[in-house]
């Protein structure tokens, strides 16, 4: 395993439509999930969950969406709807980020929702410590109730992210990030 240092300083973002398989055993599968579940949580509240999406499943999501997405736009075109509809089907396994932050007497509903963004960002880095390629996307359905609901979210949880993980094709480029004097300032007093 790469150390620590550089394995953070080359985890890069692959496309889904740039995966292929074989994706994580079930094994590997435990591992990244004991891992993104390894984040800061103030109260151990645990205000996420995750939901596994493979093989055929993520094909009958993929039906949902399209039906959605044809719904909205009756004038799409079958290559469109066909695009929605293999949205999930790209990457080997798509994992659901779900928030489930809620009011609580003590701990604020954004801490709750940060710490579901750390186990999806735990999730992507782990999948690079294993050799794998990942991608935290929400699309437009992350956000559509008919899609949630057909993924068993309650009212109150909310997609922090699919966050997709395969076999990269090809080694993934590097993009350009920004020069730490555009981000960073020092707080002077």
């Amino acid at each position: 395993m790469p150390d620590a240092l550089e394995l953070l300083k080359t985890r890069r973002s692959v496309k889904p439509v740039e995966m292929t398989g074989p994706g994580p055993s079930p094994a590997e599968i435990d591992a990244l999930l004991t891992i993104a579940s390894r984040v800061p949580d103030h109260g151990k509240l645990a205000p996420w969950r995750f939901i596994l999406i493979e093989g055929d499943h993520r094909l009958a999501i993929g039906e949902r969406i399209a039906a959605a997405f044809h719904s909205d736009r009756p004038e799409a075109t079958a290559d469109q709807v066909e695009f929605e509809r293999q949205r999930l089907a790209r990457a080997p396994l798509v994992v659901a980020v779900v928030s489930r932050a809620a009011p609580h007497v003590k701990i604020p509903e954004w801490e709750q929702l940060l710490s579901a963004g750390a186990a999806a960002m735990n999730l992507v880095t782990a999948a690079h410590a294993l050799g794998f390629a990942a991608s935290w996307l929400t699309e437009w359905y992350a956000y559509d109730r008919r899609i949630l609901d057909a993924l068993g979210l309650a009212p109150h949880e909310r997609i922090a992210g699919f966050v997709h993980i395969g076999k990269p094709r090809n080694p993934p480029e590097d993009r350009p990030r920004p020069r730490l004097s555009e981000i960073v300032t020092r707080y002077r007093g």
